[in-house]
């Protein structure tokens, strides 16, 4: 089948590769892995751009490297939401009744992916630009939308869950669900180095 893949990229960030040595992820390959009988013609990922923080200057350097890797992948396209930062105060946990007290906090906001997700999502499939769809996510909020194509448009929905415990909601919508697995993941692996038109392109050391 056509099949079309969305990637909630920061998703399967938190939900399969944060903490581990496998960010360096090509993901056409992951994808052709686990959806081996689907003819792959597209790649969407979803993200926004991350901005420094005080402990981790080099974070958006490391995305913007990624970003690039990502780039040498003939059928993937990037597609942006954005990030909101501000300082809110927050209530402390376990103080005695009548003594609440708070700390300023940096909170952020990633905005726009879901929304993006689910818009080009149904627009692709109004069009007959798929047979099959598949999510890289585990977020619930997809549901409706999962939902209209799998019931109104009748074409294949699946999902590729970054997540250990799957959204029960997907579950029971998704024409299929299938884990990601660490194996899957550390085959799955850009080379150290890569070029593109603008030369190369090098892992990040702390990846």
């Amino acid at each position: 089948m056509k099949t079309f893949v969305y990637v909630d990229g920061f998703n399967l960030y938190y939900g399969a590769v944060r903490g581990t040595a496998l960010k360096w992820l090509d993901i056409s390959r992951m994808c052709q892995l686990l959806l081996p009988r689907h003819d792959i013609a597209s790649i969407k990922y979803f993200t926004a751009r991350i901005s420094a923080r005080p402990g981790d200057p080099d974070q958006p350097a490391r995305q913007q490297t990624f970003l690039r890797a990502l780039r040498t992948l003939p059928n993937l396209e990037i597609i942006y939401g954005h990030f909101l930062t501000s300082e809110v105060m927050m209530p402390l946990a376990g103080c005695a009744p009548g003594e609440q007290k708070y700390a300023k906090i940096i909170k952020t906001e990633e905005k726009g992916s879901d929304v993006n997700i689910a818009t080009h999502l149904l627009r692709d499939g109004f069009l007959g630009n798929y047979e099959a769809a598949v999510l890289v996510t585990n977020d619930s909020d997809l549901l409706e939308p999962v939902r209209i194509v799998r019931q109104e448009l009748h074409k294949v929905i699946g999902i590729l869950k970054p997540h250990r415990h799957p959204s029960r909601v997907l579950l029971r919508h998704a024409s299929f669900m299938k884990p990601i697995r660490r194996g899957v993941l550390e085959v799955s692996q850009f080379p150290s180095v890569l070029t593109d038109a603008h030369g190369t392109i090098e892992k990040p050391k702390t990846w």
